[in-house]
């Protein structure tokens, strides 16, 4: 079949332009006020009454004539007849006159006459039939009076009409963003609906024929995935300010794609698309924007994103992301966000950006821009010789670390916090460089612990105890080269291996190894020896692992034993190398019926519903980073560790 090759690659700079150059906005509208929060106003608010549209009592007490106190205090009150009363909500139905006053309730309406109030608390009520004078003397008393003990002035504990916002004046003006603070000035001031920018509404289609939405059965035996993009990339068009509208995925077929992609040109503003984008015979969807529209570009120097699609398609404009979940995100947080929030009238939030200093050295392909994942951990305190923490008040340093595990690999999403543009001309950045993140979210945090190296099911119970830890689970020895190289606090550790360089041990557990086989072990497995001496289906950990590590010994000691090679006894093991990374996963091998026995913990039988056969224990240890002890992620996990015993 004819391929097609990719036309001359577009600059970062010319896909932003083209991009900008596609008409997003989708007009004004009038929204009800309870659902305007979030949304941008397109047109001054001006205040149509005061507000409040009365003079008004500040608190409780009584409304009365300021001259009727002067030189009232605590030893010679002012002595008032009380007139009636007045709560919010009512209209006074009194008038003072000299000597009056008019018990009042907070937010109720000044009667006429009055000019000031005095709290309750400065008063004493002076009932019917009594007799007082304030200085213990008797007085006939022919109906309630009260004693004010303190002079006000005018307009004392009183607010005027107008006194928060007055009729004419400006409310809110055009490009605000409207918060439940303005949600609440503009209830006041009788506002039930705000004319706002309309939100642009972004059709997505995921395409692929391989693809199943969650939630229903995936065939991993045909290739199946579940559908990442469609979820993500609609997060970030809300995030973003645009409105995103799911549409069923479209599979590889030319005619299918092209109904589904009219559709949603037909019912919205953008379309994006994620897949099929590459030069490929089987990719077609170049050719359906070709034929229905226009296609302004069709490939950009950046990586991840090389087949990037701007073009129009009828009246929408159309982007065309790819298909890795990486890539398509890095795409559209740099390329599509930006273009969504200007038509969306949304500010690049404030906090959307951080620095920090590259932990280590990063080599980069020129001739592409590079749009590379990063994720953010904050050095923390200096510990002190006594066990203090110097500058225990401040987070400390970031340091910037990639997480790019491929374009294919969803989890550098979920472990990445941002991304750093590296220009197409450099060939690498130096470790301490200092860099600009731009995050994925205004929300992104930096982790309060970051841990690297081995998956273990007691581990997982501890970070359960953390706030927002992270943990890569990336092997015991890769773990402690990463901590030998500074950047995470702590790495995890199994088996016969040892740091070379200075750490402190913050704790340690004990945990079962052994061989895994299906419930009941109807194969009557009984230790090593009959995976080297029976015809056995096996599955591996990585040699990452420390379960590897554990296992190879065990075989080196067995091969003492018959005083054969080592190399022998692996050789004789069928699946020896078919290795995998965590430490469910050769259990599940077993499960689907792939393998007759795998490597594993007893944990994992257990939970799994397996057999298991003992080979030994291996020892867990939490290594920190020396710098890093007095960083509160840290001494929360100490002190989750000092626990272990009682969760377990």
């Amino acid at each position: 079949m004819d391929r097609k090759e990719f036309r001359d690659l577009a600059s970062p700079e010319t896909a932003r332009e083209a991009i900008e150059s596609l008409s997003l906005e989708g007009g004004i509208e009038r929204v009800p006020l309870e659902d305007a929060r979030g949304r941008v106003l397109v047109a001054r608010l001006d205040a149509e009454l005061d507000v409040p549209g009365f003079d008004r009592a500040s608190m409780d007490g009584y409304a009365l004539r300021a001259r009727d106190t002067f030189g009232a205090d605590e030893a010679d009150p002012a002595r008032l007849a009380v007139v009636g009363e007045v709560h919010a909500g009512e209209e006074p139905d009194v008038a003072l006159e000299a000597g009056d006053a008019v018990e009042i309730s907070t937010g109720a309406v000044m009667p006429s006459g009055a000019d000031a109030m005095v709290p309750v608390e400065r008063t004493d009520r002076v009932e019917r039939g009594s007799t007082a004078d304030g200085n213990g003397g008797a007085v006939s008393d022919d109906g309630d009076a009260v004693l004010i003990r303190t002079s006000v002035a005018p307009g004392d504990n009183v607010m005027f009409a107008g006194a928060d916002v007055a009729a004419g004046e400006r409310a809110l003006g055009p490009g605000t963003r409207i918060t439940p603070r303005d949600v609440g000035l503009l209830s006041a001031i009788g506002v039930d609906e705000v004319p706002v920018r309309s939100r642009p509404t972004v059709g997505i289609v995921s395409t692929g024929d391989e693809l199943v939405r969650p939630g229903e059965d995936v065939d991993s035996a045909r290739g199946e995935i579940y559908d990442v993009n469609s979820y993500t990339i609609a997060a970030g068009v809300e995030d973003a300010g645009g409105e995103a509208v799911l549409y069923p995925h479209a599979g590889d077929d030319q005619d299918e794609m092209e109904r589904v992609l009219r559709e949603a040109a037909s019912e919205c503003d953008l379309v994006l698309s994620s897949g099929s984008t590459s030069a490929s015979a089987v990719d077609v969807i170049y050719r359906v924007i070709e034929e229905q529209g226009e296609l302004l570009l069709h490939g950009v120097g950046v990586k991840p994103g090389k087949p990037m699609l701007v073009g129009r398609l009828e009246e929408s404009a159309y982007v065309g992301l790819p298909g890795y979940p990486v890539s398509a995100m890095m795409v559209f947080r740099t390329f599509v966000a930006p273009a969504l929030r200007e038509a969306a009238g949304v500010p690049e939030p404030e906090t959307a950006t951080v620095s920090g200093e590259l932990a280590r050295e990063v080599r980069s392909e020129q001739g592409r821009h590079r749009l590379l994942p990063v994720g953010l951990v904050e050095r923390g305190p200096t510990p002190t010789a006594d066990g203090g923490r110097k500058g225990a008040d401040e987070t400390g340093e970031t340091l910037v670390y990639p997480v790019d595990k491929g374009s294919g690999a969803t989890t550098s999403l979920a472990h990445a916090d941002g991304v750093v543009e590296v220009p197409a001309e450099t060939d690498y950045l130096e470790a301490g460089a200092s860099l600009s993140v731009s995050l994925f979210s205004p929300d992104v945090r930096p982790p309060s612990i970051l841990g690297v190296g081995e998956d273990d099911p007691t581990l997982n119970r501890l970070l359960d105890r953390l706030t927002n830890p992270r943990y890569l689970s990336v092997g015991s020895r890769p773990g402690l080269r990463r901590l030998r190289e500074g950047t995470p606090d702590i790495a995890v550790v199994a088996g016969p291996l040892e740091p070379d360089g200075e750490v402190v041990e913050l704790g340690d557990w004990e945990r079962e190894w052994g061989l895994v086989t299906r419930a009941g072990n109807p194969d009557d497995i009984d230790g090593l020896a009959d995976l080297v001496d029976r015809d056995l289906g096996f599955v591996n950990r990585t040699t990452d692992s420390g379960l590897r590590t554990s296992l190879e010994r065990a075989l080196a000691t067995l091969a003492d034993d018959r005083g054969v090679d080592t190399h022998d006894l692996v050789d004789a093991i069928d699946g020896f190398d078919v290795a995998l990374r965590a430490h469910e996963s050769p259990a599940r091998r077993v499960i689907a019926g792939e393998a007759d026995v795998a490597i594993g913990l007893a944990d994992t039988a257990d939970r799994l519903d397996l057999a298991f056969v003992p080979l030994g224990t291996q020892s867990v240890r939490v290594l920190a980073n020396p710098d890093r002890t007095a960083k509160a992620g840290v001494c929360d996990l100490e002190s989750a560790l000092v626990e272990l015993p009682e969760m377990r």
